[in-house]
């Protein structure tokens, strides 16, 4: 049994005691016990992180605030439980409900009381949350204690001593509004005919989980394993690397150690003062390394420890996989072989739950996308943590994308926007360093198809910003695909451009992809245009809600001809590194949305080859047979 179901099946009996599990125990103690009765667990429902953190499930209580302008005293300081609803976290609000109303956003507030697991006056406590959408402001006990802008992406917030009850009940609130502006990501706002618009369907709430996290003094942060694989058969090396911050109110000398399976790596020591942060980094060799593979994904157990004397302080666990991913001569290259992996788009979306889906259901899209024969994932935000970690073990690829989507060239020339951005793909990198299934950090998607010193100079900034956090990944861009776009020298930063085609399906602009048949010209064009860049296909689809004519848009018949002919095409370009269906399961997208689909379901995106009910469509087969039938890595 894979070692992540093993874990799953045994949730009960052992209540998941991961690696992240804290570095003191707290059992039997009076504060552990009351925070065990708040629903708070030692548990992750993923692997890689620090040591002490602990689920903040159990009871949350939920109250829209419909004017937007709810005061503290009202939401976060006051007792009453007067138009509270109970709910579990994750949530997102609006689940089902898709109206325009509810497409648009509003204000919305989560509370939850809670006690500490530890009334020891030496550790700090951090609240982490996985992904709040958009806008949070987070209070504890009343008191404004943090901000944060942005979805997807986790974000931590110290809890200050002076606001804390150590040994008694504590008030977390966080106000969540979801209402979006053009200048987000992705952006949102009204159509020329006052119709909502946006990328995908706007969920209110906290849509990932809480975690409370225990410091004991020194808060180890930005690790990351990064490996250098110079061949296939070479011996290599790993970069750890690390940030130390010490958050007591004494000095603390510390010696930082990792380990590698059984070896023991001395990272360095030092004394830091009271708030002071210091950066360490060590590079190791590896001989006759175990590679990580889609035939052989071997996993190298790691971990860096923060000790002071003989105590550790902190413990930040890892697994990691050695591998080397580039681009050579046009095409990607995992451990000196080609790339022509076949794969899927996927969004976090249900109709039960909407965004606020759990492992299980992350667990079931991951075992559709292998039984139909794919090795990689895509979607237009960076991933639950669960998902790269069940691609690591798998074998599995992943194009790691950020929500810069459709950004308005009017807004992206605002230097704030360009920064913004270029900070949620150094954030999504930071995040996600670690993990062996990402080949590619993606920039963004279907910005303007005819780029100019706006968008070239967010590439530009954005490239750099990346390759300077990660070196070992090549970047790219998702890129709407048309003839008339030309040759563009704005992507000359980029070492891979994504191509979303959808010849035969949309018109496109003057109706230059109408014709299907012109696919083929229009994929050497590109080549011809980015001879020395790997080329993929993001995307490619066709809705499909019913049975009918095969020349019918829409039905069954159209998306099975439609995959037949596209991934015929792809077939007989060699140079291609992958294809994209999009997308695996249908997911929500806006109000009125239709999708090329003259009769549509909206707000529902058909062109999944399985219904957000589960069920798979005719095309599931053929594209089985395609995915199955293609040598996606070497020789």
């Amino acid at each position: 049994m894979p070692r992540r179901l093993l874990k799953l099946s045994l949730l009960a009996v052992l209540a998941l005691a991961l690696p992240g599990a804290a570095v003191t125990a707290h059992a039997q103690t009076p504060e552990a016990n009351a925070a065990q009765a708040d629903g708070l667990q030692q548990k992750t429902l993923y692997e890689t992180g620090a040591s002490g953190r602990f689920l903040m499930g159990g009871q949350w209580q939920f109250k829209l605030d419909p004017s937007g302008n709810g005061s503290v005293a009202d939401f976060a300081a006051n007792a009453s439980t007067t138009g509270w609803a109970n709910v579990a976290v994750p949530n997102a609000w609006n689940a089902k409900d898709y109206s325009d109303a509810s497409f648009t956003g509003g204000v919305g507030w989560y509370r939850k009381a809670f006690h500490l697991p530890s009334a020891k006056k030496a550790f700090q406590w951090i609240v982490r949350f996985e992904s709040v959408n958009y806008r949070a402001r987070v209070y504890l006990n009343g008191k404004l204690v943090g901000k944060n802008t942005g979805a997807y992406l986790p974000f931590e917030i110290r809890l200050p001593n002076g606001y804390l009850k150590r040994g008694g009940t504590n008030l977390l609130a966080v106000r969540v509004d979801s209402r979006r502006f053009p200048t987000d990501f992705p952006p949102s706002g009204l159509s020329s005919t006052g119709v909502p618009t946006g990328g995908w369907w706007n969920y209110g709430g906290l849509l990932r989980e809480v975690y409370l996290r225990e410091v004991d003094s020194v808060d180890i942060k930005d690790v990351a394993v990064l490996p250098d694989l110079p061949c296939g058969s070479c011996d290599a090396s790993l970069t750890y690397r690390a940030t130390l911050r010490n958050y007591g109110d004494k000095a603390k000398k510390i010696k930082l150690r990792a380990r590698l399976g059984a070896k023991t790596i001395g990272l360095g020591e030092t004394t830091l003062a009271p708030g002071e942060a210091r950066k360490f980094s060590r590079k190791i060799g590896v001989k006759n390394p175990k590679t990580w593979s889609p035939t052989s994904p071997y996993l190298y157990n790691t971990s860096i420890t923060a000790r002071s004397g003989d105590d550790a302080l902190q413990t930040y666990t890892v697994r990691t996989g050695i591998r080397s991913i580039k681009v050579v001569d046009g095409h990607l290259m995992l451990n000196g072989k080609p790339l022509h992996f076949r794969g899927f788009g996927t969004h976090e979306d249900s109709l039960d739950k909407g965004f606020a889906i759990d492992d299980a259901q992350r667990e079931q899209q991951i075992q559709w996308a292998r039984e139909a024969g794919a090795t990689l994932l895509r979607s237009h935000y960076p991933l639950h943590p669960y998902y790269y970690e069940r691609l690591d073990e798998l074998g599995m690829l992943a194009w790691t994308e950020v929500p810069v989507y459709s950004v308005k060239t009017q807004y992206l020339k605002k230097r704030i926007v360009r920064q913004l951005a270029a900070k949620e793909l150094e954030s999504a990198v930071r995040t996600n360093i670690n993990h062996p299934s990402i080949i590619v950090w993606s920039a963004g998607n279907e910005l303007s198809a005819r780029p100019g010193p706006v968008q070239g100079y967010y590439i530009d900034r954005a490239v750099k910003l990346a390759k300077s956090i990660d070196p070992t990944r090549p970047v790219g861009l998702a890129v709407a695909g048309y003839p008339s776009a030309g040759c563009q020298p704005e992507y000359g930063p980029l070492d891979v451009i994504g191509i979303n085609e959808y010849f035969g399906w949309y018109s496109g602009p003057n109706g230059q992809i109408a014709d299907q048949t012109t696919l083929s010209d229009y994929l050497d064009s590109v080549r011809q245009c980015y001879p020395n860049k790997a080329i993929v296909i993001t995307e490619s689809g066709a809705e499909a809600n019913r049975s009918g004519p095969v020349e019918e848009r829409g039905t069954y018949e159209f998306q099975q001809a439609f995959i037949n002919y596209h991934y015929g095409i792809y077939a007989t370009k060699p140079w291609l590194s992958g294809a994209i269906w999009w997308t695996l399961e249908e997911f929500a997208v806006k109000p009125g949305w239709e999708g090329g689909n003259p009769w549509p379901a909206p707000p529902i995106h058909q062109k999944g080859l399985i219904t957000m009910a589960g069920v798979k469509k005719p095309a599931f087969a053929d594209m089985q047979r395609i995915y199955k039938g293609t040598v996606q890595w070497g020789p």
